[in-house]
């Protein structure tokens, strides 16, 4: 269903440059560091990301997906420094394992919506035709 454009001879782990698809596109929103019943979890930054990568998690299982159709994330991130990246990094490869991992997009912002928020993410995703949410 969806497929990484690189251009040849350039790798990126874990993001790809561009992704083709083919089905219909979900747009997924903002989404914070959350549990099971939308409440907010707080934490490290470490925490939030993994609690931001389950709730994306949550949303594209309610669209019956998963990662692996995700073609776009865009992150956000607040007080940014540079050593938030490999931690980052590591929690992302707990979720994101396919052979076509999203194009993304890493931006240090000035704060988010909620300033307990350590990470917002917003995507988009391409699931297959056949499936149709009500």
């Amino acid at each position: 269903m969806l497929t990484a454009i690189n251009q040849p001879g350039i790798s990126y782990p874990g993001i790809s440059q561009a992704i083709q698809g083919a089905g219909d596109v979900l747009v997924l929103g903002g989404h914070v560091s959350a549990d099971e019943k939308d409440n907010f979890v707080d934490g490290d930054f470490e925490t939030q990301v993994r609690n931001t990568f389950r709730a994306l998690e949550r949303t594209l299982r309610a669209a019956g997906a998963d990662f692996d159709a995700v073609a776009r994330f865009t992150y956000y991130v607040p007080n940014f420094d540079e050593s938030l990246l490999p931690i980052f990094k590591r929690v992302r490869a707990e979720f994101i394992v396919g052979k076509n991992p999203p194009a993304s997009t890493f931006i240090p912002v000035v704060k988010l919506f909620d300033p307990r928020a350590r990470i917002e993410v917003d995507g988009i995703a391409v699931v297959p035709s056949k499936i149709r949410i009500a």
